[in-house]
């Protein structure tokens, strides 16, 4: 089963099951919904992404042993409600927004029906979890929307928590990204890995020609070499030099990358090097990628950034109870009425009404049964069904509908500036 993952919760979780358990209504049906109330940072549109790390957590949500001991010499709960969660199962129903699909504010991005006391110890694991990756995958598909064809490389473990590390090589790899710096990504979700040489292995060498004939002996002329430690003319002349045309590529991470990759290429070419390609680094986001679309660049390697969510590390989305069943067994729509947090009570369906293929509106029913609208296409799919999870999927297929939800969305979801959402939500 791997490690449980029950203790990624809120101390509140348990205490609050522990005075429903103690007031009867611990075993009331109910619906909680995750949405967001608006997309963070004047963005167009938000990538859903962690889907499937969800649907992983939730298969190791038990407590176990270790747990049980932890919350009772931490006296967090009574006998009662350990005797409970000795034996939870989550056996409800969830529904969502397939792993890649684009989202909107006010979309119900997932819905977990099931008891108070089962759907309500889900909150925090679902949340960290969807807000983390779908900030990531939101900022990446940014990046990779401005990088056009040119392929994007995560490199940015080194700077963030290691397991943040690993989720998010995956969410930017479903948003777009070619490749990873993460081995660890490599080993668990087969996101593609790839690297080039540090600034270390050219000053461990007595030169850069050594080190350059280091590199080519071991990996081969197809490899690529870092060019910038020191004179960026000389390195791309040793290069050649000793890789000849067949050089696969060489890295530039310092300076004013356009002006320096104009000169790279212009030097690559006169040394015969026509094939090899330029991969630039250095700090890159969405704005400076789009800002390189006229040089001769190849590629890019992100890091900082793409692991921060480009300046936005949280998607902002909630997971609010909307409906719960009264004393007559029958499902009622509840919401909150705090000011400036206002929710929509009810189970929701939803759907993306297009246009000659594109979208135009996100359409929220609070009639779940409720058929497809005519040229809108159903997004809320079935992820876990008694208690069976049958929503796993390969990323790759994610990966694919991400780009093909990216593809629908009008014109102006493809800018970068800040504005409203590029479609309107609809309530009905």
């Amino acid at each position: 089963m791997g490690m449980s993952s029950a203790l990624l919760t809120d101390h509140y979780e348990l205490t609050m099951l522990q005075a429903a358990l103690a007031g009867g209504a611990a075993h009331r049906r109910s619906v909680f919904e995750v949405f967001a109330r608006h997309l963070p940072g004047g963005r167009r549109y938000g990538v859903v992404a962690g889907t499937g790390r969800v649907l992983d957590a939730l298969a190791g949500f038990r407590f176990g042993d270790a747990e049980l001991a932890y919350l009772r010499e931490s006296r967090v709960v009574n006998d009662e409600t350990l005797d409970f969660l000795a034996s939870y199962r989550f056996s409800g129903d969830v529904h969502g927004y397939r792993e890649g699909e684009c989202y909107f504010p006010g979309s119900p991005i997932m819905v977990v029906e099931g008891t108070f006391a089962e759907a309500g110890l889900l909150e925090t694991v679902i949340l960290s979890i969807l807000n983390h990756d779908s900030a990531i995958a939101s900022a990446a598909s940014r990046m990779v929307g401005a990088a056009g064809s040119r392929p994007i490389m995560e490199f940015g473990s080194r700077r963030t928590h290691e397991a943040a590390a690993v989720a998010s090589a995956r969410a930017a790899y479903l948003a777009g990204f070619s490749s990873t710096s993460n081995l660890m990504a490599g080993s668990v979700y087969g996101v593609p890995t790839a690297g080039t040489a540090a600034h270390a292995f050219t000053l461990l060498h007595d030169s850069e020609y050594d080190a350059f004939q280091a590199q080519i002996d071991s990996l081969g002329p197809d490899t690529t070499l870092l060019i910038d430690t020191y004179d960026v003319a000389k390195a791309v002349r040793t290069a050649v030099e000793l890789a000849g045309p067949a050089l696969g590529a060489v890295r530039i991470d310092s300076g004013d990358l356009a002006v320096a990759a104009h000169e790279v290429r212009q030097m690559l070419d006169s040394l015969g090097a026509t094939d090899t390609r330029i991969v630039v680094t250095s700090d890159l986001d969405e704005y400076s990628i789009a800002a390189l679309a006229a040089a001769p660049v190849d590629g890019y390697g992100v890091g900082t950034s793409v692991v921060t969510g480009s300046g936005v590390p949280t998607a902002a989305m909630v997971y609010k109870l909307v409906a719960r069943e009264d004393a007559d067994g029958v499902l009622q729509p509840v919401a909150k009425r705090s000011v400036g947090k206002p929710s929509r009570g009810g189970r929701k369906n939803a759907f993306r009404a297009l246009e000659d293929g594109t979208a135009v509106v996100e359409l929220i029913t609070t009639s779940p049964d409720a058929p497809a609208p005519e040229g809108a296409r159903p997004l809320l799919h079935a992820l876990v069904r008694g208690g069976e999870i049958v929503g796993r999927e390969p990323l790759d297929a994610a990966r694919e509908r991400h780009r093909a939800s990216v593809a629908e969305l009008p014109v102006p979801a493809r800018q970068l500036s800040h504005g409203d959402p590029v479609i309107p939500t609809v309530f009905s």
